[in-house]
């Protein structure tokens, strides 16, 4: 059976703060992997985390509370939250360390 995507929720969001050397990308994960989402997380040259997150609505939303929260030694400042497509293209949540240069043509 094939997920119908019109069910699914995307959401791209940077975090921004104190989110790097903190573990943050760890925490992300773990707890994107404990309420069901599926897509990444990963360091920008900034010093900002980015993260693709696919899921429910409601695992989405939770997972937006928890980032502005964040990790127990961060301080996230700011969230930007983009909405995009589904894209049914991840199978697990994992921290990833590809992408920098198409980060830097934006």
């Amino acid at each position: 059976m094939v997920d119908d995507m019109t069910s699914k929720t995307r959401r791209r969001v940077i975090v921004k703060g104190k989110v790097q050397g903190v573990a943050f990308r760890a925490y992300t994960k773990s707890e994107a992997r404990k309420i069901g989402l599926v897509g990444w997380v990963r360091n920008l040259p900034d010093g900002s985390v980015e993260t693709i997150l696919e899921g429910s609505a409601e695992s989405v939303n939770l997972m937006l509370t928890w980032l502005r929260r964040g990790a127990p030694m961060s301080r996230v400042d700011d969230l930007i939250v983009l909405e995009e497509k589904p894209t049914g293209e991840f199978t697990d949540f994992d921290i990833t360390f590809d992408g920098w240069e198409s980060w830097r043509a934006r």
